[in-house]
Parts: C-alpha cells; sequence; structure tokens
C-alpha cells in the first residue's frame, strides 16, 4: 500500500514504516523488484530528425587542467554543436561561460558552417538563460533569423546525442594527448574533428562526413546582418590608464586619461577606442587577475608625467595691474563745470 501511494519513497523509509529488522542491503533489493510495479510508465518517443532542422549546443569541461599562461592551469568549457540529423559535430574551447563567449563561440562555428539551422537546442546554461532567454541571447537568435530552444529539466531523450559526444571526448580525444595552451587545444581539436567525423554511425548508417551536406542544404545561409557577440564597456579612463575586462585589467594610451573609452572583447583580442578610432589593442589573456601591461604605454606615462610636473614647476608668477586714474579736474574742464576759485589757492585771514 506504501508503494501504491508513493511509488517512489526511499527504501530506508519503507523499512522504517513497515518495522523492518533484518538486513538492509536485503531490503533495498527486494523493493528495486517491484517498485516497476507501482511506477506509472513515462513513455519517450523516438526521435526523428529531418535534415537541417535542428542543432545541439551543450558545454564540455576536460576532466584534466591545461595551462593558461602566467602559471595558471583549469579547464576552459568546450562549446559543441551536433547537427541531429547527420550527427557531424564542431567544437571549440572558449575562454569563459558568460553569454558574449557563448555567442561568440555559437557564431564562429556558424560561420565556418555557413548555414544557420531553424533551431539551436540548449540545455539550461545560465549565459543562454533559465527559463528564458538572456536579452542579448533572443537578440542573437533574432539576427540570426533562428530559434534558441531552452530544454526542460530532466529531458535526457532530447540532449542525449551531445551527451554521449561528450564521453567521446573524453575517451577518443583526450586520451594520451597534451596541451601546451587553449589555442594548443583547439588546434589539436581541428585536426582530430575531420577523423571522428568520418566514423561509421550505425543509427545512421553512413558517417557524419557523409551526410552533412544534405543536412546543411536545408540549412538558412548566415545572416547578411552581422551579430554582435562581443563584450562591450564605456568607461572614463582613470589615472592609472587600465581598464577591467572579464578579471583582467588591460593598459590603455594614458594620453586619454579623463576621457570616455569604449573597450570591447572578442574570443581573442581586447579592442579599446575613442569616438571610433582604435587607440589600444591587446591579445585576450585566459588566465585570470592579471595585470597586463604594453611597455609603450609605461614610457608614454612617464613623459607626461615629466611634463605635467615641469608645468607646474614654472608657472609663471602672478602680476598685478595697474589702472591710471585720471584727475577730477579734467571731467570739470570737459564738461564746461567752474566751481569758482580755488580755495587752497586763497590766503587765510585771521
Amino acid at each position: 500500500m506504501l508503494l501504491a501511494a508513493t511509488p517512489r519513497m526511499a527504501a530506508t523509509t519503507l523499512a522504517e514504516r513497515v518495522g523492518w529488522s533484518g538486513s538492509a542491503s536485503v531490503f533495498r533489493d527486494k523493493v528495486a523488484l517491484i517498485r516497476p510495479e507501482y511506477v506509472p510508465p513515462d513513455p519517450a518517443d523516438r526521435l526523428v530528425h529531418e535534415p537541417g532542422k535542428q542543432v545541439q549546443c551543450d558545454l564540455w569541461f576536460p576532466h584534466e587542467p591545461l595551462p593558461l599562461g602566467h602559471g595558471q592551469a583549469g579547464m576552459p568549457p568546450v562549446l559543441v554543436m551536433t547537427s541531429t540529423f547527420s550527427g557531424f559535430f564542431q567544437a571549440l574551447m572558449l575562454p569563459s561561460r558568460t553569454t558574449s563567449d557563448l555567442l561568440g563561440g555559437m557564431w564562429s562555428l556558424l560561420q565556418v558552417a555557413a548555414a544557420v539551422p531553424p533551431r539551436l537546442l540548449w540545455d539550461n546554461e545560465t549565459g543562454i538563460g533559465k527559463g528564458k532567454l538572456t536579452e542579448r541571447t533572443a537578440a542573437f537568435a533574432g539576427t540570426l533569423g533562428a530559434e534558441i530552444k531552452l530544454l526542460k529539466a530532466r529531458d535526457p531523450e532530447s540532449k542525449g546525442m551531445v551527451e554521449r559526444r561528450n564521453r567521446f571526448f573524453r575517451s577518443s580525444f583526450m586520451s594520451g594527448r597534451h596541451f601546451a595552451s587553449p589555442q594548443d587545444f583547439n588546434e589539436q581539436m581541428d585536426q582530430w574533428l575531420p577523423l571522428a567525423n568520418a566514423r561509421h554511425s550505425r543509427s545512421r548508417r553512413a558517417r557524419p562526413i557523409d551526410l552533412i551536406e544534405q543536412d546543411r542544404a536545408a540549412m538558412r545561409p548566415l545572416s547578411p546582418v552581422a551579430t554582435d557577440v562581443l563584450f562591450r564597456n564605456t568607461v572614463r579612463l582613470p589615472r592609472d590608464y587600465y581598464v577591467r575586462v572579464l578579471s583582467n585589467d588591460y593598459s590603455v594610451a594614458p594620453a586619454m586619461i579623463g576621457r570616455l573609452v569604449d573597450v570591447t572583447a572578442s574570443l581573442d583580442t581586447i579592442n579599446v577606442t575613442h569616438n571610433g578610432v582604435n587607440i589600444t589593442t591587446h591579445e585576450r589573456e585566459w588566465a585570470r587577475a592579471l595585470t597586463v601591461t604594453d611597455p609603450n604605454h609605461v614610457e608614454q606615462a612617464g613623459v607626461l608625467r615629466r611634463q605635467f610636473q615641469t608645468h607646474r614647476r614654472y608657472r609663471p608668477q602672478a602680476t598685478v595691474a595697474f589702472v591710471e586714474t585720471a584727475s577730477l579736474a579734467s571731467y570739470d574742464a570737459l564738461f564746461g563745470v567752474d566751481i569758482g576759485p580755488d580755495l587752497t589757492d586763497l590766503d587765510v585771514v585771521e
């Protein structure tokens, strides 16, 4: 009766309720045998994927850290995009899970494919959306002319293809490899992907590389309108002439101190502009909490500092202006006013 009312009740709780005093493992085994008779069925339809209709997206994380530079190591996310009809997949390691990097990764892989499916399927990734797409992701989908659909929780059938692909990465790609940097990881991945996509798929009875042309022929071409996938920020450059971009500080030409500058970050590059003119470019760092300095900026700051100090030391002394004061008698003569004899010339009579 307890299982009929609550089919998923834990075996330990059931044992307490029925007063079981024997072996706990024996009781668990018995419950496991009869529980399926009480759990209501949850049917899953067999999915049929049509050419060019959908691409599944997910993140995979290497199980071993790799060098990020500056003595740091980490396991950055790898964006995986799999066409559901052909099984053809693409992959790219990203610097972070932020919205701008996820959108930048999708845009990079879609440019390589030169095609856009009607639907991009995502699990609930924070940078894409939790229950609802983020504002930037919705704008990205609108520019592409595609739907970005978020999967519901506990829906393994809809994303099983990507999950299986992630296990394949770990066993087939990572095994026995060593990486000098994230860039080296992506280069080795690019060399391995054609081999992986050439493997025969038993469920499709063909190789993904042989089906991808049919898949992409049913997709739309890329939008002629460029998508905005960059990290953006506008700040007034402080006296220390550094701007913060995703946990790292990058130096900027110190002549811009006190002015508003526009900061953008792609997957590879940091750019700082003023009134549309590029003033500083840095390669983006994958390590965190760094201070990235261009030696030319330090030299320029030294010159500006010496000029400022010299100006203060030798600034001109304030001068007092002398104004000539006219005699009041000149106004009498000008207007013909006669006030009589000058009393100062008279003798004093006692």
